[in-house]
């Protein structure tokens, strides 16, 4: 998975199944959640990450049993789903991975028996080894977000000497802990977490000195949708009006080789990696639409 991630800056789009997500677009409609995946990989993710509760810390965890329920239905649906359309071009995953955005292990375990989970989008930042475990175990990817404390919890006023010192003491932590388990450097992603557990200083200080992370030879996701610091910097409190600041933050992230960009907005994005990849010249052997796309055999791990 590692070399498939890096070959092409890969868009990962954002399905919310629930009814509370920061940004408005959630739905308990399975049928609507997939018809919204369905119209992502056709716009060119990549990568489908869908999560059934929202990260929001002003709301309550919802129950285990609940998630799974949202999950599964969504999960047995995306084979039939994809099968249904094709790839945008040649440098389009396809089938697109399919990532769950979870944190508690109950919940990991389950969607990973499916069979059908390409990677654990864990935004507990590996609070304890289960989810590495669980991922060892059936042979996902599991991607390791900075973050300080439990999920759904606030963490508004955590501040560091040094954002740059403590996210590397973390990421060297978790990643001796990951590899220890048995995962391999072909099932690990890294997210610097930006909004999470970290000020506007913070996240400004993430993205202006991205490249950092690079000696992880990891691929490396980098969150840029509607984000709080967007509507900081720019004084606007809606998230669905924050896109023409997220490619601002896509652009950040293509100079500083980022290889994921997590997203609300997929075409505006995966149209704006195929032209700034035309333009520094990322395309090996020529641009084209009716290019062989990557197989889901050549995913790897």
């Amino acid at each position: 998975m590692k070399e498939i991630l890096r070959a092409f800056p890969r868009v990962m789009g954002i399905v919310n199944i629930n009814d509370d997500s920061f940004s408005g677009d959630g739905t308990l409609d399975i049928g609507k959640a997939l018809g919204q995946a369905l119209k992502m990989a056709e716009d060119g993710a990549d990568i489908i990450d869908v999560g059934a509760e929202s990260a929001r810390t002003n709301r309550n965890a919802i129950g285990i049993s609940e998630e799974i329920g949202r999950l599964l239905p969504f999960i047995d649906g995306f084979e039939t789903l994809c099968a249904e359309t094709g790839p945008r071009d040649g440098y389009q995953i396809w089938p697109p991975l399919l990532s769950i955005n979870t944190w508690r292990p109950e919940i990991v375990e389950a969607v990973l028996k499916t069979g059908r989970v390409d990677i654990i989008n864990d935004i507990g930042g590996l609070v304890d080894d289960t989810n590495a475990r669980l991922c060892f175990e059936f042979n996902a990817a599991l991607l390791i977000m900075h973050t300080v404390g439990e999920p759904k919890v606030p963490h508004t006023s955590q501040h560091y000497h040094d954002i740059w010192e403590a996210m590397e003491t973390f990421f060297d932590d978790r990643l001796a802990r990951a590899r220890a388990i048995g995962l391999s450097d072909d099932q690990i992603i890294l997210d610097p977490g930006i909004d999470f557990a970290k000020q506007c200083a913070d996240n400004l200080a993430v993205y202006r000195e991205f490249e950092r992370l690079h000696h992880h030879d990891l691929p490396l996701l980098l969150p840029i949708s509607r984000k709080t610091v967007i509507g900081e910097v720019l004084g606007i409190t809606s998230p669905a009006e924050r896109d023409a600041g997220t490619i601002a933050c896509l652009v950040r992230g293509l100079v500083a080789r980022a290889n994921i960009f997590r997203v609300h907005h997929v075409k505006a994005v995966a149209d704006s990696v195929r032209v700034i990849a035309a333009i520094r010249g990322d395309f090996s052997h020529g641009y084209s639409h009716s290019s062989a796309s990557p197989s889901s055999a050549s995913r790897g791990g």
